[in-house]
């Protein structure tokens, strides 16, 4: 809609509707904004807005509402992200300031950007598919275990049990260089921690499987069996469809939109299994730079959320580096703008988290 005095009208009647909960006449938008025309223009102008769907009478004698296509131009071409005023930036400071590790500033952030937003919030942990090694150690848990830390340059730790097979041959007898005792030496573990390392520091999951096998083909007797073992569990933590983590916070803020939804049910239901949240962050995977996306209502492909509107972006450390998704979700009847900002403002939070240190 090109009409820049019909946009106006229709946001005026989104932010109205978003503050009150109660449909929009044209004598209310006469008193509270000031759009340079007259009246009779304003209910010319909402007469052309519900006849092109954007708004629509909820009941006879009634004012105008918003409908999803509404909302979705409103999004389009009138909300902006603007910047967070200075008591905003100390609300922030506030509530994600001394956090040491990743794990302290997920659990803060998550509570931070339901607060701000008066929406639930979900933060997704760094995925270990877009994360850069930084570390892995090896713990030997006894004659057939050990324990692989796995540290990735976004502070994420992934910690797995490594069973270890016995080799036998013949009669059940362990083959020479292969008896267990052998295989969590001290000595040899420490070989290998220093190898794996060595060559897999900085790399990213797409390229260590090519690494190890070249490690593999390296190896002495005493290593090879200790390698492949955790080659399998290292390969199959940073695989593809390797399980992601989700942190939510703010589900009371959702009961408190009870009057926006017709059954609250299938939502609740939906977040508490997660499987909905993860689509929504797998349908717009991380790359490429940094970027908000809104989807409203049936633009989300569930009927759970049918709706809701998800207001999402990315993070990760360095600029235009995404590694992981965080945002909230509501009710379509959500102020936009304001949602917008701080959500890229915790992101961009989490972000300089995670960025190394400014030399």
């Amino acid at each position: 809609m090109a009409n820049d005095r019909r946009l106006k009208v229709l946001s005026a009647i989104v932010t109205d509707y978003v503050r009150t909960r109660e449909p929009v006449g044209s004598k209310a938008l006469v008193e509270r904004y000031r759009l340079g025309v007259s009246p009779a223009t304003i209910r010319n102008d909402m007469a052309a807005l519900e006849d092109e769907g954007y708004i629509h009478q909820p009941h006879t004698s009634a004012g105008r509402v918003p409908t999803q296509k509404g909302y979705r131009l409103f999004v389009d071409e009138v909300a902006r992200i603007k910047p967070l005023s200075a008591p905003e930036r100390a609300a922030i400071t506030a509530l994600l300031s001394g956090a040491v590790d990743l794990e302290q500033v997920v659990a803060r952030t998550v509570r931070a950007l339901a607060q701000l937003t008066g929406q639930l919030a979900v933060v997704e942990y760094p995925s270990l598919r877009y994360a850069a090694l930084q570390h892995l150690e090896l713990v030997a848990l006894g004659p057939e275990r050990i324990l692989l830390v796995i540290i990735t340059d976004t502070g994420r730790v992934d910690q797995r049990t490594v069973p270890l097979r016995t080799r036998a041959g013949s009669g059940g007898r362990h083959e020479p260089g292969f008896d267990i005792s052998d295989v969590v030496d001290p000595l040899v573990l420490e070989r290998l921690r220093t190898r794996l390392n060595g060559a897999l520091v900085g790399r990213r999951a797409a390229d260590v499987g090519p690494v190890l096998a070249a490690l593999a083909e390296q190896a002495s007797a005493d290593e090879r069996h200790l390698l492949d073992a955790v080659t399998d569990e290292l390969i199959a933590a940073l695989r593809p469809d390797a399980e992601e983590r989700l942190v939510v916070a703010g589900t009371a803020n959702l009961a408190r939109s009870t009057p926006d939804f017709s059954s609250l049910g299938p939502l609740l239901d939906a977040i508490e299994e997660q499987v909905v949240l993860l689509r929504l962050f797998t349908d717009d995977a991380p790359a490429g730079e940094n970027r908000m996306r809104v989807s409203i209502g049936s633009e989300n492909n569930d009927d759970a959320l049918a709706e809701a509107s998800v207001v999402t972006t990315t993070y990760g450390p360095g600029t235009g580096e995404a590694v992981a998704h965080l945002g909230v979700i509501g009710p379509t009847r959500m102020d936009y703008p304001a949602t917008m900002t701080a959500v890229r403002a915790v992101a961009r939070y989490l972000s300089r988290f995670l960025s190394p240190p400014e030399t």
